[in-house]
């Protein structure tokens, strides 16, 4: 039997990221694809992080400098130091880890977890069990991670004995008829006692079907010297699921998007279509929000109790307050407050502020600008780089004319004014407290609080210019027509 171990080892975290993944047929390294906002190896650092290890050391070979790169930034998101250790040759995982443990400090004892960057589902709390059961007295040689697969084909098979201790992984090129038949599986993860490992790592030959050196003949051979060998076996075997090609990718995708929407409902959001709501690993939800079909919810998006979002609308990064309504909308880096309106399509751009209650109607786009509170700009109208005041109205069809060909300027409107529809107001401009402006005025210079700006002199009218200048045009014969007639 074994019991808890109250002195648990120390813990570094390997993770094998220096494949080639040539099934994904891309440009861009496997690892770096994306699922639910995240890339499979933010995926992966997250996790590792998230057991708080002492060390993480990355493993890069192929495209090694953009993985590197991606590493770089990971750590300072997590804000956790982590190292990488190269690959020079492809030369199987027992490599890899090997180049993983140089690393290490070369005094380091206790626990290695080593796991790899394309299994996008596996979480903290997996490997924080796997560390607990491998941790249990008597502790471990090796802990081996394994699921049940309903297709095993391609998988190392876990070989146990008649007590069910794990006797050795056979890779399925490998494996006999009767081994293929297993369908308990490894899952690429594993639990080693860092003396064990650096010990069998040594001993590793390549008489196998790939001529690779193989992480899982560390587990025969420490069984040989006596070792210890658990499997510590999950329900969920989409937890471990690798991604080896964009079918996969878009599987496990769906997957995850499937548990953040239910994770999300569970919480007090009510998903109309999870089928058609795509939402990212960081978006953050309130209770009583409502999201209806045709939805995207992306990077560090939040919603705020009781807000309505949707439907087809696209959030990146952006805030919605408290009540807020977001319809039919696109917006990215944007800050919509509490009970505002927006939509039905409406752009809102980086940094778009829009105050408490204000108004962000059809065929608007807002950017790098504040909207003051209960503020309303319903149609057509763009507006960028600009500061509007509280319970404004901005009329339809206007245009902040913010760029000279050189330089983008900002426009200052304040609040109760109200604006005619088709007005121009050409930056830099301030338009005072209470201000109004007539339809198609052009605004150049100032306007003091409290007046009315107008621009063009009266309406004047050409009689028969129509008739006299287009007089084969169809106009021109409604014209005579008419005039005729009366």
């Amino acid at each position: 039997m074994t019991t808890p171990d109250t002195d648990r080892a120390h813990t570094a975290v390997i993770v094998l990221a220096a494949g080639s993944g040539t099934r994904m047929k891309s440009a861009t390294p496997k690892m770096l694809h994306r699922v639910c906002g995240r890339t499979m190896l933010g995926h992966a650092l997250h996790a590792a992080a998230g057991i708080r290890p002492e060390s993480i050391v990355v493993v890069v070979g192929h495209q090694r400098e953009q993985v590197g790169a991606a590493v770089a930034d990971l750590a300072v998101d997590l804000g956790v130091p982590v190292t990488t250790a190269v690959q020079e040759q492809q030369n199987g995982t027992g490599d890899a880890v090997a180049a993983g443990m140089a690393a290490l400090p070369a005094d380091f004892v206790g626990t290695v977890l080593v796991t790899t960057s394309d299994i996008p589902l596996l979480d903290a709390d997996t490997l924080r069990e796997v560390v607990t059961r491998h941790d249990m007295r008597p502790r471990a040689a090796v802990t081996v991670l394994t699921s049940t697969a309903p297709d095993p084909t391609g998988y190392g098979r876990i070989v146990r004995n008649d007590d069910g201790e794990v006797l050795r992984i056979v890779e399925h090129k490998d494996a006999s008829d009767d081994e293929r038949a297993i369908d308990e599986v490894n899952s690429g993860i594993y639990a080693f006692d860092a003396r064990v490992l650096r010990e069998k790592l040594g001993e590793l030959g390549t008489n196998n079907s790939q001529g690779e050196l193989y992480l899982t003949d560390v587990i025969q051979l420490a069984r040989q010297s006596n070792g210890l060998i658990r499997g510590h076996r999950i329900e969920d075997p989409d937890l471990v699921a690798g991604v080896n090609d964009r079918v996969q990718l878009a599987g496990l995708a769906a997957e995850m998007n499937r548990r953040l929407c239910e994770k999300a409902m569970r919480g007090g959001a009510t998903i109309v279509d999870p089928g058609s709501t795509w939402v990212d690993v960081d978006v953050r939800m309130g209770r009583d929000v409502t999201v209806l079909p045709g939805t995207h919810l992306t990077g560090s998006t939040v919603i705020g109790d009781g807000a309505t979002v949707g439907p087809d609308t696209t959030l990146q990064d952006t805030t919605v307050g408290e009540g807020a309504t977001v319809v039919r909308t696109h917006a990215v880096g944007a800050s919509v407050g509490p009970g505002a309106e927006v939509g039905p399509f409406a752009y809102l751009r980086p940094q778009a502020e829009l105050g408490e209650r204000s108004k962000i109607g059809t065929f608007v786009e807002v950017k790098k600008s504040t909207i003051g509170a209960h503020t309303k700009v319903p149609h057509l109208t763009y507006v960028g780089d600009a500061t509007i005041g509280e319970h404004t109205n901005i009329g339809a069809s206007s245009v902040f004319v913010n760029y000279d060909g050189v330089n983008k300027n900002r426009t200052v409107i304040g609040d109760h004014c109200r604006t005619g529809s088709d007005t121009m107001f050409v930056a830099p401009v301030t338009v005072g407290d209470g201000a109004y402006s007539g339809a198609g005025t052009v605004i150049k210079n100032d306007v003091p609080p409290g007046a009315l700006a107008v621009s063009g002199g009266r309406q004047r009218n050409i009689d028969d210019w129509v008739i006299e200048n287009r007089p084969d045009s169809g106009s021109a014969e409604a014209a005579l027509r008419t005039r005729n007639d009366s």
